[in-house]
């Protein structure tokens, strides 16, 4: 098992970066504007991306009957771009993953998924292919516009966060698993830092697709009420856009909650949100470590080095590679220039993703897990991260 995980991220890290190589050449993942024309190009970029894989892992022969599934998968996901596309949504800032992750939800506990569809459920292949694209957007020369203060509060919260949510778990009985990926989603930036975390750790996806339902659910009301009660409470902008930006878990939320609030506010809460963002490439590598040093193996008593670069996820390491080699090997002008173009597929790979992990869930598994405690953990530990972000907030803005 541990051989095939490594196996796959090396394979996650050359299709990353074979799609860099592509888009700094000047190519694009998909063409036109129209749904139609876009979908066709999306299908081909990733059957031809999952051809790699096939071919990189040497077993190509059942790659005929994995383009049926796959095209299928695709289509599910465009459904959810569209209805992520629409004028209300986008107003929301509610984001394709969550369409994504709600329609294959539907199709798992209605219809059900049928065995010639589960070859193209590869989700923590797509996870880790758009986790090594993400490093490409944590730029050094944004970390330093973040500014001391947006880095000071971040530093301050997700340590504190992690901390408390991470004994919390423990307290509610919650395996490892549990423990890091519910504090690591609720201290650093909701959903991203769950995938990565879950990656580092080799987690089930049945616990990381309850935990990024979560995450969704409980950010709605978050982004929905708490620019009211900033407005209620009369905090200056900074303060409060520093609340919103430290607490909501999604970026698209935490950039409508600002919004609502003006110009300034919506500085500040990005400035934060960005802050706490990376630094999860960061937490991702301690994390990794920590994970392959403690984790027992039968054959060794204490692990060496080289068991620890066994059980490292190679794709942390392609995460960083991507942020160093996008902050220093190119030019500025460039990066700005084909940043949209990698957004859009490290974004297509995570919408693919979560339609495969709704596909791959039950509703009865979200609601009955572990008796409700893992839901009581995470809500009680963005509790306190709602109250303690507050007071960093009028400490180091207000």
């Amino acid at each position: 098992m541990l051989t095939k995980k490594i196996h796959e991220d090396w394979i996650a890290v050359i299709i990353a970066f074979l799609t860099i190589a592509v888009i700094t050449t000047g190519l694009k993942p998909f063409y036109g504007t129209d749904v139609l024309t876009k979908t066709v190009s999306g299908f081909i970029w990733v059957a031809v991306s999952l051809f790699i894989a096939k071919v990189l892992s040497r077993s190509t022969a059942d790659y005929l009957k994995l383009l049926p599934a796959l095209l299928v998968v695709v289509l599910i996901t465009l459904v959810a771009q569209i209805a992520a596309n629409t004028s209300v949504m986008k107003a929301y800032g509610i984001e394709v993953v969550l369409f994504s992750l709600i329609i294959g939800l539907l199709i798992s506990n209605t219809i059900g998924v049928p065995a010639w569809l589960k070859p193209a459920i590869q989700t923590e292949l797509y996870i880790k292919i758009g986790l090594v694209l993400l490093g490409s957007t944590v730029l050094f020369q944004d970390i330093v516009k973040a500014g001391a203060l947006g880095i000071i509060q971040s530093v301050a919260v997700v340590f504190t966060v992690w901390y408390f949510s991470f004994w919390l778990c423990k307290k509610l009985g919650l395996d490892d698993e549990f423990r890091m990926m519910i504090s690591s989603a609720v201290s650093i930036c909701g959903v991203s830092a769950a995938i990565a975390t879950a990656g580092a750790i080799e987690g089930d996806n049945k616990k990381l697709s309850h935990v990024i339902s979560l995450v969704l659910i409980v950010a709605i009301p978050m982004m929905l009420f708490m620019p009211y009660i900033a407005k209620w409470a009369g905090m200056s902008p900074a303060v409060a856009g520093a609340w919103l930006g430290g607490t909501i878990d999604t970026s698209g939320a935490v950039v409508a909650a600002g919004t609502t609030l003006g110009e300034e506010a919506l500085k500040y809460a990005t400035l934060v949100k960005f802050s706490q963002n990376v630094l999860l490439g960061l937490a991702a590598f301690f994390i990794s470590l920590y994970w392959s040093y403690s984790k027992k193996e039968a054959n060794y008593e204490k692990p060496t080095p080289k068991t620890i670069w066994e059980r490292f996820p190679k794709f942390v390491l392609g995460f960083i590679i991507a942020s160093h080699f996008f902050s220093f090997a190119l030019s500025p002008e460039f990066v700005t220039s084909i940043k949209g173009s990698i957004k859009e597929i490290q974004t297509y790979w995570f919408a693919l993703a979560f339609t495969c992990i709704g596909l791959e869930t039950k509703f009865t598994d979200i609601f009955s897990m572990e008796r409700g405690r893992p839901a009581m953990a995470f809500i009680i530990a963005q509790v306190f991260n709602i109250f303690f972000t507050l007071g960093i907030s009028y400490l180091v803005f207000g």
